[in-house]
């Protein structure tokens, strides 16, 4: 039998059939996807084969070839990856200026994650109904920076949201939506949907940071055509198998102008002749993508996680 990966809790794993029923399956403690160590091996969205035994037992035994995925490098092995989602038409990121603070470092490294696994990838902008006067600024500035690089941003307040006014980005797609805890990813599913389907939480007022509410990823359908992939919250963004001459690839601008440098492997830290070195000098990339570039060189450098 096949069907869709509709659920995910760490060892049982829904299938929505192809006749629309769902069936819960496991995976064998040796199965492993080929070629990538994932403290996942099934993810989200993935299209399987399953066999369901005499005693009622289902297990997955087979994956179908993907056609795209987004991977983070697992927070508690380095050396292995986790798979957020598979067979996507989008990536939209929840961030939030304030109520918590989503680091534009956080922003960056996911981008550069959807550029290389090339998935597009859109900003939603939450909890607009909260910001001073400074934090709306704030917002301007963001927004237009990022829409400069032609990534779509929106400024929304998920909790005012009227059902219509986004639904129309996620018709006729599958698409994940990811972002730090307590950004409001839960109330803006909810609000996309109509209806409370997934919990929401309060902000730790001692720390200003989202508390877990969403502790495993699902898949809600919009409509027969459209899907939305529920994520946990992400506190962190490390990238998995890329050499340092590629990083520069993921950031649209410092590809751009990394044709001009005088030498083709230049990493764009201190080479003479880098002309994106001259160009974060001359305001024409912003500061804070060359640091979230560097902090990524670093990681790699480094072999850590951030």
């Amino acid at each position: 039998m096949q069907g869709t990966v509709i659920k995910s809790s760490g060892s049982v794993y829904g299938v929505r059939a192809t006749d629309g029923t769902v069936v819960d399956c496991r995976v064998k403690g040796n199965f492993r996807l080929k070629g990538i160590r994932s403290t996942n091996p099934v993810a989200v969205g993935d299209h399987v084969r399953f066999d369901i035994r005499e005693d009622g037992t289902a297990y997955i035994v087979d994956i179908l070839e993907r056609r795209n995925y987004i991977v983070r490098k697992a927070s508690n092995l380095s050396k292995q990856s986790h798979i957020l989602a598979a067979n996507l038409d989008q990536c939209f990121l929840v961030v939030t200026i304030s109520h918590p603070v989503t680091a534009t470092t956080f922003i960056d490294r996911f981008l550069a994650t959807c550029e290389a696994y090339r998935v597009p990838a859109c900003l939603i902008f939450n909890k607009i109904d909260l910001l001073n006067e400074e934090e709306l600024q704030e917002l301007a500035s963001l927004r237009q920076l990022y829409e400069s690089l032609d990534y779509p941003t929106y400024a929304i307040s998920a909790l005012r949201l009227q059902e219509s006014e986004l639904t129309k980005l996620f018709q006729n797609r599958i698409t994940l939506l990811s972002g730090n805890s307590g950004v409001g990813k839960s109330t803006l599913l909810n609000a996309i949907l109509g209806k409370d389907i997934a919990r929401t939480g309060a902000i730790s007022s001692a720390h200003h940071k989202g508390m877990h509410t969403t502790t495993f990823s699902e898949m809600y359908p919009l409509n027969n055509t459209s899907w939305i992939i529920d994520t946990p919250g992400i506190k962190g963004f490390g990238m998995l198998d890329m050499e340092r001459q590629e990083m520069g690839h993921y950031f649209r601008e410092i590809f751009a102008i990394s044709r001009e440098c005088r030498y083709s492997d230049c990493v764009h830290i201190n080479e003479p002749g880098c002309a994106v070195n001259q160009a974060v000098v001359e305001g024409r990339i912003a500061f804070s993508r060359y640091e979230s570039y560097l902090s990524m060189l670093d990681d790699i450098t480094e072999n850590k996680y951030r």
